[in-house]
């Protein structure tokens, strides 16, 4: 299982990227590093600055096809600065148009909304993030983790860092379907 962590090059909720990103080793799968500059991210703990890291890929070399899921971790900033690169908005889109399952977490759908594949789903996220699901024609609900499946691909969404471990547990079960299904 080969999973991309699409992040800005600043503004990530560092246990948003670093939750996640451990549950994919622990489950023996591959996680990637995929922001739109190469380099270091700097991620935050809420508003401070926390540690920076590695990335893997510029999304302008990344392709959907050479990854089995996406992650989007939040961070107020990130998902906000993602949703203005083209690049990295059209990779998001890119893995529901493949069927490829998503997950995101806290703000991380604002990339979603601005890639417009929130129509007819159902998911959470943030609170404040309501309004703009619900413009994008999405449902929008206050749930620990969403699993919505009404669509071409399964999208897990949770609403903030004390959902991490419900998160964790949907979207590594929902992966390990999907490669499964891929390994047949």
């Amino acid at each position: 299982m080969k999973v991309a962590f699409l992040v800005a090059p600043e503004g990530v909720e560092q246990v948003e990227l670093t939750d996640p990103w451990q549950a994919v080793r622990d489950a023996g799968g591959t996680p990637r590093l995929v922001s739109t500059k190469p380099g270091r991210i700097q991620a935050f703990n809420h508003l401070d600055k926390a540690d920076t890291f590695e990335v893997d890929q510029a999304v302008k070399d990344a392709t959907v096809e050479e990854y089995d899921a996406l992650v989007l971790p939040g961070g107020v900033a990130n998902p906000d600065f993602l949703r203005l690169d083209r690049k990295a908005v059209a990779f998001a889109k890119g893995f529901f148009d493949a069927g490829k399952p998503v997950a995101a977490i806290c703000h991380a759908p604002w990339t979603l909304v601005e890639a417009d594949v929130v129509r007819g789903r159902t998911l959470t996220s943030w609170p404040s993030l309501r309004t703009d699901i619900t413009n994008a024609g999405g449902t929008w609900v206050d749930e620990q983790v969403k699993v919505c499946t009404a669509g071409p691909n399964t999208l897990i969404t949770s609403r903030n860092p004390d959902d991490l471990k419900a998160f964790r547990e949907a979207f590594l079960e929902e992966f390990a379907k999907t490669t499964k299904g891929a390994a047949r």
